[in-house]
Order: structure tokens, then sequence, then C-alpha cells
């Protein structure tokens, strides 16, 4: 897959929910129930972060589950990608992003999500051929007004806000132009995931997949 292949990809992925589930697995053994409480309802696109040692086992617990669209978070290096592409997450999302991680994205063929929070970063991202970029942290810098700034000078960027986003502000993103998706943490609460809450956490879901219609 080439760099133009990977973007058209991360497009469609971006496309399928409203709401990219960001969520940090402490335990393996509870991946699978999470990740089917999530995609029935609604929300099938998943975004493992890899921030625990528990992560890539999540991953591969979780591409088992019919429907999972299952991603790798917070990837940082080469590593990263090499080890999230083996596990079984078909995209990647990075906060920012570096020569290195994205030459070892293309060199392994891995649609990424690249971060970028200023029209620099994002100006860098688009020439070199990401129109698909994560605003991060979406809160932290500015908001959905920042990020609304952003779409008549860079049109052809299309931003994954995440960072700081919940059910209070989440209509802010979802109304602009320049946004497909966001990312969010709170439809699958630490505290809900290990006390195994996995209807509460479907209705959460469910009511954030009813905002893309």
């Amino acid at each position: 897959m080439n760099l133009q292949e990977g973007c058209r990809e991360t497009s469609r992925i971006c496309q399928l929910a409203p709401v990219i589930s960001v969520l940090t697995v402490h335990d393996a053994g509870k991946a699978n129930p999470l990740a089917k409480a999530l995609v029935n309802g609604g929300l099938p696109v998943l975004e493992v972060t890899l921030r625990t040692p528990a992560a890539l086992d999540a991953i591969r617990a979780m591409t088992k589950v019919k429907g999972s669209v299952v991603g790798a978070g917070t990837v940082l290096t080469p590593v990263d990608i090499r080890e999230a592409k083996a596990a079984g997450a078909t995209f990647g999302v990075s906060p920012g992003a570096t020569e290195r991680l994205l030459g070892a994205a293309e060199i392994e063929g891995f649609p990424i999500i690249p971060g970028s929070a200023t029209a620099t970063e994002a100006m860098r991202l688009l020439e070199r051929g990401y129109t698909v970029q994560k605003f991060f942290p979406a809160e932290a810098s500015g908001g959905a007004s920042a990020l609304k700034s952003l779409a008549a000078p860079l049109p052809q960027v299309k931003f994954c806000p995440t960072g700081g986003i919940n059910m209070d502000n989440v209509g802010n993103y979802l109304a602009l132009e320049n946004t497909i998706c966001v990312g969010g943490s709170w439809v699958a609460p630490d505290d809900f995931v290990s006390s195994g809450r996995w209807k509460e956490i479907e209705a959460l879901a469910r009511k954030a997949a009813s905002l893309g219609g």
C-alpha cells in the first residue's frame, strides 16, 4: 500500500463512525468484551493506545471481534509500527509526526493518521501527502474555534480532533467542515472497563454513534 492508498484508507476508516474509540487497555482479558460492546453500540473503529504492556495483546484480541477495525494509537517509533502491524492493527495514530515515523509507516505500507496542532505542521504533512491528520491536543490547542480557522487556508486537509473531547463539546467539532471524525476516550471510561460494565459502554457507544446522523 503506497502513501496515496494509505490516505484513502484512513479516510475510509474515519468515515465509518463519527467517533473513534480511544482505548487504554490495562487487562488484555477485557479487550474482547470491550470491543464487542463498542462495535455493538455502533463504533467499529477502535484505537488501542500503546501505553500499557497489555496493548498489543489487546489488539490481537480485538481483531477477532466481527466488525471491528482495530488500530494502534500513540504510535511513536518505527518499532511501534512494526509491532502494531504484526499484532493485527490495520492503521496507526500518532500525536505528532517525525521523519523516521512517517518513513517507517510508508515502508511498511501501514496507514497512519499523523498529528498536527498548527498550520505549519499541517502544511508540512500535506506537502508530504497526508490529507487526513489528527488535531492534537484539540482542546489545549484552541478547541473547535482553532480547528475551524484552519479550514479556509487548508481545505485539502480533514482532521480527527482528539484530546479533551467529550459529550459536552463533541458537537462543536463534528459541526466543522474539516472534521472527518473525532477521537474520544469517554465512550469507555476506565472504571466501566475495570468493572466489566459492558452494557453501559454499549449505551455510551450508541449515543456517540448517533452523533453522525
